[in-house]
């Protein structure tokens, strides 16, 4: 069965509450967490202590609604030890909380391939980062996958990177849009490369045109992004199905390919504050992509 979930990432200004009541209105069966009010740090967001976490369940339980994973900030591009030891710390913590919320997985990037880093040394301290995860996640039956973003939205560095990380609890979040977006790949050729490690995929839409001057509450939240992501690349995003994105090609692709994973719908409200309200946004996704998965006769 097709299970449609959001990413908060398009809500920044929704509480806990908002998000399970607006996503149960909207036709989703759960919500990928980013952020909760803007807060992009989980680990310290006061719906998540200890003493909260019990009532943020018993919430979840009573709508019938499911938290498929935690989407962190932690990458492992740094090129210093210090760093990258402190980003498997925080991962650690993001699957302690995962583990509470029964979610099933945490995000994380390689990112960027930096100049005095170069591709090689990348692939292997991203595949060490992500092996260490991973084997903390095995402990708890959760995943730890990586996304295709940055540097990282070419599907060969990651099939290279994860040819290096033989733990059968990291696979590959495929975000649909950004190979295909930012590097002109074939959808069919990013999932040949990635079809066995994908267990979770990003659904968003864009037109090609020219630059425009951005405004300034835009471009402010284009540095929070690069802040925090130093992959984050600019697209022009548009309503699902409204642009350019061959959607029935990539379903086709998923179903043929026996994917039984979420399809998440990443509306970048967070970083785009132009685009339209997560109001108008998500209702149109869940029955959206149902409809057109119904026509490859699968449901």
């Amino acid at each position: 069965m097709l299970r449609t979930c959001f990413s908060t990432i398009g809500c920044p200004d929704w509480s806990f509450s908002e998000m399970i009541r607006h996503g149960t209105d909207s036709g989703f069966d759960g919500v990928e967490i980013r952020l909760v009010e803007r807060e992009t740090d989980l680990l310290s967001v006061p719906d998540f202590t200890s003493a909260a976490l019990p009532q943020r369940r018993r919430e979840l339980d009573d709508a019938g609604f499911l938290v498929s994973g935690l989407a962190s900030s932690v990458a492992f591009d740094s090129p210093d030890p210090t760093e990258r030891e402190r980003q498997v710390v925080v991962g650690r913590a993001y699957l302690d909380l995962a583990a509470e919320l029964n979610a099933g997985f945490v995000r994380v990037f390689g990112d960027v391939v930096r100049e005095e880093t170069g591709r090689e040394a990348t692939a292997h301290q991203v595949a060490e980062g992500l092996n260490r995860l991973g084997d903390y996640a095995s402990t708890l039956q959760l995943q730890v996958i990586i996304e295709t973003h940055g540097d990282y939205s070419q599907s060969d560095l990651v099939a290279e990177t994860m040819d290096l990380v033989p733990s059968p609890s990291v696979g590959v979040l495929w975000d649909t849009h950004h190979p295909w977006r930012f590097h002109d790949e074939p959808l069919e050729l990013t999932y040949t490369r990635l079809a066995d490690r994908v267990i979770h995929t990003h659904w968003k839409d864009s037109v090609s045109r020219a630059a425009v001057h951005q405004e300034t509450a835009s471009t402010g939240a284009s540095e929070q992004a690069h802040a925090l992501m130093s992959g984050h690349r600019h697209a022009d995003y548009v309503l699902f199905g409204g642009g350019e994105f061959p959607i029935l090609d990539c379903l086709a692709l998923l179903n043929d390919g026996g994917y039984d994973g979420w399809y998440s719908y990443e509306w970048e409200k967070m970083w785009h504050p132009e685009i339209e309200s997560p109001e108008l946004a998500f209702p149109m996704f869940p029955g959206k992509l149902r409809r057109l998965h119904a026509t490859l006769g699968s449901s």
